[in-house]
């Protein structure tokens, strides 16, 4: 299944959902009308149990550039533009986080700006060797948006994420796998392929038990060990219920692969 959108192409097959960013010729920056089509389609995800894992990518050579400075400087009232964007950017990724199906990031080319905010934000980045990782907010006198300051400080650390935000300082692939942003560095040109066969694979796992441990692990960095214990003890019960859960004992004491259906 296939939708239009003007700034992305997404489709769905196979229980994965992939959205690709689609507007080369301005280095896929993040204008109003990109935002508006990220909300929407991750609305689409959120919205079809038929998704079951997600794929973000790019067309062309650049992953994302980070906000569209042509577009911004056009406006009249540009807090009131930036405003409006950064308000579905902000949707679009809380959403992501939210979303029980994984969430998998193939840069395939530089991340600027809303760039390394939206992939720092998937579950899962593969990245082409020859990425470069650049936070470039400041370099424009603005300040980091699309949750880059929650996580960067948690990837990499503060001190670590303030000298990246505050010097703009790029980030090679490798280096950003060193530094815990990059999951696997992948060569130039198998970068998509194998992180769509990563999308595939959890796509065919169990859904609702995936879903529950990246909350479980979301929700660790901020809670007391009793309270995050308590919180386990709670998801792992309620998994209990699930279709899943059944089919997975039983195919483990049987000796044969669990064919999970997300329920």
């Amino acid at each position: 299944m296939s939708t239009e959108f003007e700034t992305i192409l997404f489709d769905i097959d196979n229980n994965v959902a992939r959205i690709t960013l689609n507007r080369p010729e301005g280095a896929n920056a993040l204008n109003r009308q990109l935002a508006v089509d990220l909300f929407q389609a991750t609305l689409r995800c959120s919205e079809d149990s038929a998704v079951r894992a997600i794929l973000i990518t790019n067309v062309g050579k650049i992953f994302c550039a980070g906000g569209d400075l042509k577009e911004f400087a056009g406006q009249d009232d540009l807090g009131a533009h930036i405003r409006e964007m950064v308000f579905y950017f902000h949707g679009a990724i809380s959403r992501l986080i939210r979303l029980e199906a994984p969430v998998i990031a193939a840069v395939n080319g530089t991340a600027g700006g809303a760039g390394m905010s939206l992939a720092c934000a998937c579950d899962i980045i593969y990245a082409a060797e020859s990425v470069r990782f650049v936070m470039a907010y400041t370099a424009a006198g603005l300040a980091p948006d699309g949750s880059s300051t929650y996580f960067l400080p948690r990837l990499v650390g503060l001190k670590r994420a303030l000298e990246l935000t505050l010097t703009n300082r790029p980030l090679s692939a490798q280096e950003a796998m060193e530094w815990g942003i990059v999951s696997r560095v992948i060569p130039d040109g198998e970068c998509v392929d194998q992180a769509a066969a990563l999308a595939a694979q959890l796509a065919a796992g169990p859904t609702k038990a995936l879903g529950a441990a990246k909350r479980l692990l979301h929700a660790g960095l901020t809670e007391t060990l009793e309270t995050q214990m308590e919180y386990e003890a709670q998801a792992i019960v309620d998994m209990t219920y699930t279709a899943d859960a059944r089919e997975g004992i039983t195919a483990f004491l049987e000796k044969r692969k669990a064919e999970f259906k997300g329920e």
